[in-house]
């Protein structure tokens, strides 16, 4: 700064006015120091000039004081930038948490700006999103208006009301919407498969969904909602298991069976 000099001199005077001034004094707390500090500064501010009239507090108010502007609301803090990619389930992760953006931005690359406090998004330099910074390994921190239409259709739904539902559907559908929870990392992002499956219920009715979630699960662990809706369209649902399928039963009354010699346990010449 070109003032440079001239700032640290009047450093010195004040230093040297003032600590001189208060050397014989004794104080027994900060504030009373403070006190005779503020008065002592402001005998100094008010003192006039001497090769020039009024004084460093009317030079102040009168040449500097109109150009100062009002201090941030909060702190500077250090920051920590990055840059990422946004994925379709529109979130980004710093740290081992996760927090999401506007879905309009997936595909593009963003700016991530991390503090202490907060994770603040920049897309060409404007802020697109913002979040309080967790740092317990927690759920997703989503906000609904970063979420596309059909996902917010599901905010009313949670993990605890899906299960209740399944639950009193039956123990195969329960087993089945289980599968469908624990088959994305965000939970949340099930939430629209889950939802139809409910409604499949609705065109289908609730024996319907039991049977073919149960004969989904006869083939695989893990069946998709495509599976379900197949078995239902087709009707395999309405088809007995082999297990209660019709086998031939022997015809007339016999009053014995065949037993294991019949049937080579012994040699008969």
């Amino acid at each position: 700064p070109k003032d440079k000099p001239s700032a640290e001199g009047t450093v010195g005077v004040i230093s040297t006015w003032i600590i001189a001034a208060l050397r014989n004094e004794k104080f027994f707390s900060f504030s009373e120091l403070n006190s005779a500090i503020q008065k002592k500064l402001l005998e100094f501010n008010t003192k006039p000039f001497q090769k020039k009239k009024g004084s460093r507090w009317s030079a102040f108010e009168e040449e500097e004081k109109s150009f100062l502007q009002p201090l941030p609301a909060s702190p500077y803090e250090m920051a920590v930038w990055s840059t990422a990619k946004i994925q379709p389930d529109y979130l980004i992760t710093v740290g081992k948490n996760k927090y999401s953006v506007p879905f309009e931005f997936i595909g593009h690359e963003v700016d991530i700006r991390t503090t202490s406090k907060t994770i603040e998004v920049f897309f060409q330099n404007n802020r697109i999103a913002s979040h309080i910074r967790k740092y317990e390994i927690g759920d997703p921190e989503i906000l609904p208006e970063h979420m596309p239409e059909n996902h917010r259709r599901y905010l009313a739904w949670n993990k605890e009301a899906f299960l209740a539902w399944a639950q009193g559907v039956g123990i195969a559908t329960l087993m089945v919407m289980k599968s469908f929870l624990s088959s994305v990392q965000v939970e949340q992002l099930s939430y629209k498969t889950c939802g139809a499956l409910m409604k499949l219920a609705d065109r289908y009715s609730v024996t319907r969904i039991e049977d073919a979630c149960a004969r989904a699960l006869s083939y695989t662990p893990s069946p998709s909602l495509k599976n379900i809706q197949t078995i239902l369209k087709t009707g395999q649902d309405k088809v007995k298991s082999e297990k209660n399928s019709d086998t031939p039963k022997p015809s007339g009354n016999y009053g014995f069976t065949r037993g294991a010699d019949y049937f080579g346990g012994g040699r008969h010449d």
